[in-house]
């Protein structure tokens, strides 16, 4: 019994070590102190990276599943490549966006409410839309994605 919860331990262990490696070095987007800096180009310059790169990386995945098994390992880093990027849209869009940047509209205000739910349901476009190019390789999805940020960049308005 004890060495077979040894054995659990070190797969657990060896599992949990390979997992880190896939996290991010620091935090990708602003801290969540009321500081006030804040540099929202940055933010939309980061997220038009991370697009182009998920398009780079479904053409390579696309290409590299034609080759066969001895592609595998470059196929494997490329899927990786694309979840990180996709997830880097994500995480602006939730920690940068929506947790500091979006304010609810004052009551009353029908015009910054109206404007305030066309931001809301737009980022949560852009977070399904980065989703969907998390589980496939197919460019219309990383396309519809960049028409996504650029609609946002147009009701977000604080360029």
């Amino acid at each position: 019994m004890s060495r077979r919860l040894g054995g659990i331990l070190a797969v657990f262990l060896a599992f949990f070590a390979l997992s880190l490696g896939f996290l991010p070095a620091s935090a990708l987007c602003h801290c969540q102190l009321p500081c006030g800096i804040y540099d929202d180009p940055l933010r939309f310059k980061e997220m038009e990276e991370s697009i182009a790169t998920i398009e780079m990386a479904m053409k390579q995945v696309q290409a590299l599943q034609k080759q066969g098994p001895e592609a595998a390992p470059q196929l494997i880093r490329w899927v990786a490549n694309k979840e990180e990027h996709a997830k880097k849209v994500q995480q602006i869009v939730a920690e940068y966006f929506l947790t500091q940047r979006i304010k609810p509209a004052a009551p009353g205000n029908e015009e910054a409410r109206k404007a305030y739910l066309q931001q809301i349901e737009t980022l949560h476009q852009i977070l399904v839309a980065a989703m969907k190019t998390r589980q496939s390789t197919n460019l219309d999805d990383a396309d519809i994605l960049r028409k996504l940020v650029d609609r946002f960049k147009q009701v977000y308005g604080k360029q």
